[in-house]
């Protein structure tokens, strides 16, 4: 029997974030080259996976490291390891509302 401290190997892909409106969940884009079987041609494929973020610290366009886990829930199998690369975009807070003298 295997001690409580070992854990089977977990499968780690690396993907960008593609949606973080959700709490503590976030969408993450994975893309691939695989080898068609007869014809030997690498064609691109991508795969989304919803990915959990306890801390809510990816935003949009980070690439990040996500490692497969216990499900969480019904589409929620994986987690965020680390945050590779943060996105140049900045996305506009909630916390600055836009007044009426400043539009003007």
């Amino acid at each position: 029997m295997t001690s409580m401290t070992q854990r089977g190997v977990r499968k780690r892909l690396v993907g960008v974030v593609v949606g973080n409106r959700m709490d503590k969940t976030a969408a993450v884009l994975v893309n691939r080259l695989k080898q068609h079987r007869t014809y030997k041609k690498y064609m691109r494929s991508q795969t989304k996976y919803l990915v959990h973020d306890p801390e809510n610290k990816c935003m949009v366009g980070d690439r990040v490291r996500i490692i497969e886990t216990r499900p969480i829930s019904k589409r929620k199998r994986w987690q965020i390891l680390e945050v590779l690369e943060r996105s140049a975009i900045q996305e506009v807070g909630e916390d600055e509302p836009i007044s009426m003298e400043q539009e003007k």
